[in-house]
């Protein structure tokens, strides 16, 4: 079919949605991401000529990049439609370059939602590349490539092959390191709280021991909870003080990149790079029956979480229509922007509100339609009123000794109809709902109960709580979390225990290295710094060779002297503790890219390799002779497996105890869920609740 214009997107899937909307006279055909990349096998930057960059065309996109020429040749006019950012910018510099095509010429289109509107808008006024955007872009990947293809190397002779550092992905490990050392190193302390239960009457609540002589009391030991309980008399309190408020809680914000992020990983379950892989299929266009493909969101990755105000309007409208004018926030609250954010797009939303998620679930996966549903209720709740909650605080009081009781209700939901935050390490919010009480009031302790307890180490990092802490210092974008978590994981520097990043014996030496040779490249102010001049150069306050110059001098010292001063360190070979059943030689755990594993000690004349299995002390309820053994599924998730398998087929998602129901004698196992954990029936409804 003949055509007058060229569109070169960067999907398939986003050619298909946007030609439907351009018509007949436009062709859109996919680049398949970047066509031209600095080669793999060496570093390719000149470092005595200005840092230029030696780019070759992808291996394997000849045959592509030949017909993107044919395509063009017929074309009147081409335009390149790569996504709105950077990565976007230069991936059209580099089709341009192949293309033979006048940078200068305004042949850029650019567009934050894949909608009709949006792509026609974006056609009627085209610009020219920006080459303070491909700078900034190049800046940042000459960079790491610099710090990847001088250290690594390093690593290779020093270590073990196949390892690797980066200038995101050595912080995010140090991090990691940092959290473990601080787990180590904490020591616990003691304390208490006197826990009262208390009733006015009938209706019974809870109080916590305050203070003591009108002064708040820390319980510090045994003594100073004997000194309370010693001063209390009798059952009888007087209810000396109440204080009613009415609190407010705000909405969150919409979503940016990290936000969505974390909170997917919170509520879904989702790993970064799903997410991002989720949303990416929801902004290029899902098929919604007759209607064809449409873009769901806007661009995923973003620094904003400013709306449009013809999509705030239609939100408001919505609220109004939906749940009635006093649901609908008359001035929604708005972020203080940092200084290191980028404002080029709006925050992630949807393309219309008015595609609620139940009206298109039929058309999208369960997954797509998980996310979707959280982006879309994000941007409805962000639009709304806040939470009104009645919130009353109780003194209780017996001469010198004070307990302290805290209520709230919930008097008119707000945004929390739509849609409420979640939250990390969150523990169960228990309500205490108080009687109606008044000063003066004489209620009685129905038991007092001490309980000691002692301070916890702090968590390790989960992927939400790892990503904030990114954030909020300033490192890499939101755009690179995705791949340095994957990076770090598959170098075997991190592995994931619970949910959590636990870093493994290689990735502490990798990490002591790091830190010890190149101080510069884990400093965080550092490498804030430099995040702030690769802005400058998109914003054209910087020169990129400046930038890559004043940090490559120093950096090249510190080179010099890892290569003189780093000692070849081997990672020895522990003893397995039996003997090769092929060949009578000493078995030894040895650590592989995808962990520890048994092997032969007489490797390479015997290459007898073996799972390490963890034996959880129990026998194999179906075939009662094998040991139950933890076993990681291909997603890595934890199950559990008879060690005689596939003599035996016996496989469980939860952990088995070694005991029988009591009611229909089948064995029973741990179940964990939302942080609680059960023993429950492998075959009938009996429960027991676990106490941790």
């Amino acid at each position: 079919m003949a055509y007058k214009y060229l569109v070169i997107v960067e999907s398939p899937a986003k050619a298909k949605t946007i030609e439907k909307y351009l018509g007949k006279n436009y062709k859109v055909v996919a680049s398949l991401g970047h066509i031209r990349d600095l080669p793999k096998s060496r570093m390719a930057i000149d470092v005595e000529n200005n840092y230029q960059p030696e780019y070759i065309s992808i291996r394997g996109k000849g045959p592509l990049i030949k017909e993107l020429k044919k395509f063009a040749k017929k074309a009147e006019k081409v335009y390149l439609a790569a996504d709105p950012d950077r990565e976007g910018e230069a991936i059209a510099w580099h089709l341009s370059h192949l293309l033979g095509l006048d940078i200068k010429d305004k042949n850029r289109v650019a567009f934050n939602e894949i909608t009709k509107e949006a792509v026609k808008g974006a056609f009627k006024e085209p610009r020219s590349i920006d080459m303070q955007l491909v700078d900034s872009q190049q800046a940042r990947r000459i960079l790491d490539r610099l710090v990847g293809y001088t250290i690594s190397p390093i690593l290779w002779r020093k270590v073990k092959k196949g390892l690797s550092a980066g200038r995101v992905q050595s912080i995010t490990l140090k991090l990691i390191c940092e959290r473990e050392q601080e787990i180590a190193d904490f020591k616990p302390e003691e304390y208490w709280s006197i826990e009262g239960n208390f009733k006015k009457g009938t209706k019974k609540f809870k109080a916590h021991f305050h203070g003591l002589n009108g002064k708040k009391m820390e319980l510090k030991n045994a003594a100073d909870v004997k000194q309370v309980i010693q001063a209390i008399k009798g059952d009888e309190y007087e209810v000396s003080k109440v204080t009613k408020k009415e609190r407010k809680r705000n909405p969150a914000l919409p979503f940016k990149t990290s936000s969505m992020q974390q909170e997917a990983a919170r509520k879904l379950n989702f790993r970064t790079q799903k997410t991002m892989m989720i949303a990416q299929q929801l902004y290029e266009g899902i098929s919604l029956g007759r209607g064809g493909a449409v873009g769901l969101i806007t661009y995923m990755r973003t620094d904003s979480t400013r709306i449009a105000d013809s999509a705030k309007n239609d939100v408001v409208d919505f609220i109004t229509k939906e749940y009635g004018p006093e649901y609908s926030a008359s001035k929604p609250r708005l972020e203080k922007k940092a200084a290191s954010s980028q404002d080029a797009h709006e925050a992630i939303r949807p393309s219309s509100v008015m595609r609620t998620p139940k009206d298109i679930e039929k058309y999208l996966t369960k997954d797509q339609y998980k996310l979707y549903n959280l982006i879309w209720s994000r941007l409805v709740a962000s639009q709304m009123t806040p939470a009104v909650f009645d919130t009353v605080k109780v003194d209780i009081t017996q001469d010198t000794v004070l307990f302290r009781a805290n209520g709230s209700t919930l008097k008119f939901p707000g945004y929390q109809k739509v849609y409420i935050e979640g939250t990390d390490d969150a523990k169960e919010e228990k309500v205490n709902v108080l009687p109606e009480l008044e000063s003066g009031d004489t209620v009685k302790s129905v038991d007092i109960e001490p309980n000691q307890h002692f301070t916890q180490p702090p968590a390790r990092y989960s992927e939400a709580t790892l990503i904030r802490t990114l954030e909020e210092n300033g490192v890499g974008r939101p755009s690179t979390y995705a791949p340095t978590l994957n990076t770090i994981l598959k170098r075997y520097y991190v592995k994931i225990q619970s949910k959590r990043f636990e870093p493994t014996e290689l990735g502490l030496i990798v990490n002591n290295l790091v830190v010890e040779f190149f101080p510069q490249i884990v400093d965080i102010h550092f490498t804030v710094e430099m995040e702030k001049d690769l802005d400058a150069v998109e914003e054209g306050k910087e020169e990129w060779v400046t930038v890559i110059d004043r940090f490559y001098k120093p950096f090249i010292k510190e080179v010099e002297n890892a290569e003189e001063n780093i000692e070849k360190i081997q990672i020895k070979d522990e003893p397995a503790g039996f003997d090769c059943e092929l060949c009578g030689h000493p078995m030894v755990i040895k650590l592989g890219r995808f962990g520890k594993f048994y092997a032969c000690s007489n490797f390479p004349d015997c290459r007898n390799t073996k799972a390490i299995v963890k034996e959880i002390g129990v026998t194999c309820p179906l075939c009662k002779e094998g040991q139950v053994i933890e076993r990681k599924s291909k997603k890595n998730r934890l199950f559990y497996g008879c060690d005689r398998y596939p003599a035996c087929e016996f496989v469980s998602w939860d952990k088995p105890i070694g005991r029988s129901c009591p009611k229909c004698d089948h064995y029973l196992a741990e179940k964990k869920t939302k942080g609680k954990t059960q023993v429950i029936c492998s075959n009938c409804d009996y429960k027991e609740e676990v106490q941790e």
